[in-house]
């Protein structure tokens, strides 16, 4: 069973950044696009960013183009979200995971693999 480890979450002031890590237990990882996604209390479960199986293609959230950054490292089986600019309205658990069908782009899904999430929380 494949298992996704989220790392690098933590409390951070608006305008500051941080760098979340996403570790995959998957020898398969780099046939997979990934993705990050997002849930703040009381609301619904929002796309982030992904990243295609092989690096070259990337799309992002309206909420985040421009200030976050997804890429991946497939030799240690890590995706990474680089979070800049950081505002309260970021604050959420964010969650890495995988599209179920191997060699897609990451859009539109669907993603069948999914980590425990790390916290993020942006103090104003």
């Amino acid at each position: 069973q494949v298992q996704l480890v989220e790392s690098g979450g933590g409390l951070v002031q608006a305008g500051d950044s941080l760098r979340l890590s996403c570790t995959s237990s998957d020898r398969t990882f780099i046939r997979y696009a990934m993705g990050w996604f997002r849930q703040a209390p009381g609301k619904e479960r929002e796309f982030v960013a992904s990243i295609s199986w092989n690096g070259y293609e990337t799309s992002y959230g309206i909420s985040v183009a421009g200030r976050f950054t997804i890429s991946r490292d497939n030799a240690k089986k890590t995706v990474y979200l680089q979070l800049n600019s950081l505002k309260s309205e970021d604050t959420a658990i964010y969650y890495c995971a995988r599209q179920t069908n191997a060699f897609g782009t990451g859009v539109g899904g669907p993603y069948d693999t999914w980590g425990q999430g790390t916290q993020v929380t942006v103090s104003s």
